[in-house]
């Protein structure tokens, strides 16, 4: 049985996305290999404007382009808008959700927040879109994988936290979610929720195998 190697991030979220594409090919046996990147390793520098950066795939990237992986799977909206020469998408799935989630103590709904409530998000846009929705709310910047996000706000530093619905839906932690939230609060990234599946160019072999798990 063909083997392929599969990159991706380290987090419990990454793995789970890359199971997720293997269980796709079921024809091929999966070996995944998680990779660290720069955003993984310094959990310290805020997010806020570094949306569009190669801050979470550079290390994979490389790693593909070596040939160490034959493939990367990523969270599509992880991607920069100019992927290293070399490289292409093979595949982009459909979004199981395309939503951003609430987490709160006390399980709490954006209305239910008290004025000067503190809410952690990576996202400049987020931050931009709940001071509209309500300017009393105290946003802050907030790193870390899901879990690590979520022990924090279990400790007093926040009182609420926004993270994708399909984070939380991969994870199995649909139990914490306190609201979806609709999107004339947050428009949510246009990616939102979507793997993409990352390859060289001249792997048309593979081209071939992910290309029949695109979807619109």
């Amino acid at each position: 049985m063909q083997v392929i190697r599969i990159g991706t991030r380290p987090s419990p979220l990454a793995k789970k996305q890359a199971e997720e594409i293997a269980k796709r090919i079921p024809q091929f046996r999966v070996n995944i290999t998680a990779i660290d990147t720069k955003g993984d390793l310094d959990k310290q520098t805020p997010l806020f404007g570094r949306e569009d950066s190669d801050l979470f795939t550079r290390e994979i990237e490389e790693a593909l382009l070596k040939g160490d992986i034959d493939a990367a799977v990523h969270s599509a909206k992880d991607l920069e808008s100019n992927i290293p020469s070399g490289l292409v998408i093979a595949a982009m799935t459909r979004s199981i959700s395309p939503l951003e989630c609430l987490v709160s103590r006390g399980n709490l709904s954006l209305n239910e927040l008290p004025p000067g409530a503190r809410v952690g998000t990576s996202s400049l846009k987020r931050k931009e879109s709940l001071l509209r929705f309500r300017n009393d709310l105290v946003v802050e910047g907030i790193r870390g994988n899901i879990d690590e996000r979520l022990a924090q706000l279990d400790s007093p530093r926040y009182d609420a936290i926004i993270i994708a619905h399909a984070a939380l839906i991969r994870l199995g932690y649909e139990q914490r979610i306190a609201q979806i939230i609709p999107r004339e609060i947050i428009e949510p990234h246009h990616l939102q929720g979507r793997l993409a599946v990352q390859i060289r160019r001249d792997r048309c072999d593979l081209s071939d195998i992910f290309g029949s798990l695109n979807e619109k």
